[in-house]
């Protein structure tokens, strides 16, 4: 997308016109970013690392809550 070396507040901004929702591994950016004012959902991504191994455990929670996270707030999605 060319995106890259944006601040979370501007990419947050150019991801709520491209898409329904933004999945981070980012744990403080829903304290550090107004959610409430985005037409996007976040899903905040907690792993043991950032690692695929680690990370690949929760496809499938994912996938499940894909379709239904809330706009303008952030779903926390862990084992």
């Amino acid at each position: 997308m060319g995106w890259a070396g944006i601040k979370d507040r501007e990419l947050l901004r150019l991801a709520e016109i491209e898409f329904d929702v933004f999945i981070t591994v980012d744990r403080n950016l829903p304290f550090q970013q107004n959610l409430a004012v985005l037409y996007l959902a976040v899903l905040v991504l907690q792993a043991p690392s950032n690692r695929l191994a680690d990370m690949s455990g929760l496809i499938p929670k994912i996938l499940a809550i894909l379709d239904t996270p809330p706009k303008g707030t952030a779903t926390v999605v862990s084992e």
